[in-house]
This record gives C-alpha cells, sequence and structure tokens, in this order.
C-alpha cells in the first residue's frame, strides 16, 4: 500500500497510463518539472524516462528517498545527486523487449526493403510508368548489435531465422553464441546492418562518431532504437548526405520531439517517433511495474527492479 500524500508524480503520463496509476494509487501532481516543489512530505518520485527530473527539484524535497522512472532508461534522472544522497532509483526493464524488438525488425525489414517508399510508389501512380528500385536482401548479411543487454540478446533471438551471422560490441564479452568484438569500429566494419541498442551514459554519448560510420560503409544500415545521444547527429547527417553508409532507420532523437529537420529531407532514412515501447500492452506493463517499485519500497521490500549504483 502507498501511503497518501506520499509520492510526487512529475510530469505528464499517457492517458492509458495515468488511468492505470490512478486505479493502483493518487498521486500528487507535478505536471511542470522546472516549476517550484509544491508543499508535502513526499518520499518518492514517479516520474516517465521521456520526462528529465532536474536535479534542483529533488533538493527543493529533501524527505525524497526513492525515485521510480517509468522505462528501461534512466538518463533522465540526476544519478550522481540521487547516489550522493542515498536515494533509491528504479526502472521497467524487461517488460518492454517484445515491443523493442518486434519494432527494430520492421525498421530493419522496412529500411532493407524499402517499404515506406515503396508504398508511396504505389499510391502516386509512379508503378504504371516504371518499375520500383531494386532493395536489398537480410539473408547472408552480418548484423551488428552494439550492448548484447537485456534487450540487445532479445534481439539476437529474433535474427537468427533470418540466416544471418550475429555479431556484438560492449564492455565485456557475453556467454552467447555470436562473435564478440571490443572496438566499435571492428565490428562497424564486419557489419551489414548495425544495431543500436546500448543504454545513454558518459560512456556512450557519441560514440557512432564519423570514424565508426567510416567504418561502417557506403553499403551497410544503422539502426538506433537505443538514444539519439548514442550518435554524433552531424556526422550521421553527413554520412547519409553524402551516402557514406546506404541509410539509418531512427525512432531516437537528440532533440525530441523535434529531430534536426535536415533528417525529414533525405530519401535514405526511416524515422519513427520514439515508439519502440509504444504498445497498449507495453506501456501498461511498464505503469505496473514502476508502481510495484513504490509499493515494494513502502513496504520495505526488495525492490523488483532497481537501478545498479
Amino acid at each position: 500500500m502507498i501511503p497518501v500524500n506520499s509520492v510526487l508524480q512529475v510530469g505528464h503520463f499517457p492517458e492509458l497510463m495515468q488511468a492505470e496509476i490512478n486505479r493502483r494509487f493518487t498521486p500528487i501532481y507535478h505536471l511542470d518539472p522546472h516549476a517550484p516543489a509544491p508543499a508535502g512530505q513526499f518520499e518518492a518520485i514517479l516520474v516517465r524516462s521521456n520526462t528529465k527530473l532536474p536535479e534542483a527539484l529533488v533538493k527543493q524535497i529533501p524527505s525524497i528517498l526513492m525515485v521510480a522512472t517509468c522505462g528501461v532508461g534512466y538518463d533522465n534522472l540526476p544519478l550522481a545527486y540521487l547516489k550522493e544522497r542515498g536515494i533509491k532509483a528504479t526502472n521497467t526493464p524487461g517488460v518492454l523487449n517484445d515491443a523493442v524488438c518486434e519494432l527494430a525488425i520492421g525498421m530493419m525489414l522496412g529500411l532493407l526493403r524499402r517499404i515506406p517508399e515503396s508504398e508511396a510508389f504505389v499510391k502516386s501512380g509512379a508503378w504504371s510508368k516504371t518499375p520500383f528500385k531494386l532493395a536489398t536482401t537480410l539473408a547472408g548479411k552480418t548484423v551488428g548489435i552494439v550492448g548484447m543487454g537485456r534487450i540487445g540478446q532479445d534481439l539476437a533471438k529474433r535474427l537468427e531465422p533470418f540466416k544471418v551471422e550475429i555479431a556484438y560490441s560492449g564492455p565485456s564479452p557475453k556467454q552467447v553464441p555470436y562473435t564478440y568484438y571490443r572496438d566499435l569500429k571492428d565490428l562497424a566494419r564486419n557489419s551489414n546492418v548495425l544495431f543500436l541498442a546500448c543504454p545513454a551514459n558518459s560512456d556512450t554519448d557519441n560514440m557512432v562518431n564519423a570514424e565508426v560510420l567510416n567504418a561502417l560503409g557506403p553499403s551497410a544500415f544503422l539502426i538506433n532504437i537505443a538514444r539519439g545521444s548514442v550518435v554524433d547527429e552531424e556526422a550521421l547527417l553527413y554520412a547519409l548526405q553524402h551516402k557514406k553508409i546506404a541509410g539509418a532507420a531512427l525512432d531516437v532523437f537528440k532533440n525530441e520531439p523535434n529531430p534536426n529537420p535536415a533528417f525529414l529531407r533525405l530519401d535514405n532514412v526511416l524515422l519513427t517517433p520514439h515508439i519502440g515501447s509504444a504498445t497498449t500492452e507495453t506501456r501498461i506493463a511498464m505503469t505496473n511495474l514502476a508502481v510495484d517499485n513504490l509499493e515494494a519500497f513502502f513496504a520495505q521490500q526488495p525492490l523488483p527492479s532497481e537501478v545498479p549504483n
């Protein structure tokens, strides 16, 4: 049971998720994260992973002992300050793997087989005048995955039936039957399709830079389902504009929901509005796990999905 007036909800939640929150408990709403904190002895904060939780706001509420973010990413939290103050943090991993991997596979096939472009071609009536351009087959290719965590491993399992070779990079090798590259440029050099499925942190900031894109090469594709911060967007735009890589599928951007307009003018990209977890089933599961974490905290029980220090 979550005590009354004990949880501050920071920022908006979609109607579906808010209804699930309200079904289980009643938070105090603080919709503008940059506004002064309301009065109250709040012990926990609930926030979505696409809402930046300002350190300044947390500092205004010295009674806070726990922050629950609804999403697998926790780069929206002031982690250094939370750690310094001994404030626990939780996220919602695992429950969104299926939805994110489904989108990743769909984006890959849409990009390689030019599905959005071919639909527009038929609808425009151009098919009666000229054949549609040839696309790229996935079978026989090498698919690289940057980040072999929960999502990376689930993605790899879904890729196996496509008759591809799978390779990956990360801080250390995992117990998986795929080729490991410690250096990201080596992985890019040996990949025809490169998925980004790594966390966003100081180690991965702008990790996919001009050198990595040059190593990927003019016949290869990049697919980002991680975070926009993982990619040097200026380098990516240059690579796409000058055909240094074949194309990119992007679900995430540095400036959401207003990505660099240069992306909108390219014909070798597939763009989606950060919808990796955007299914009814997944958003309900994410919301419930976030509330499960809050309930466990107030019951002084182990947190189901605590963010590691």
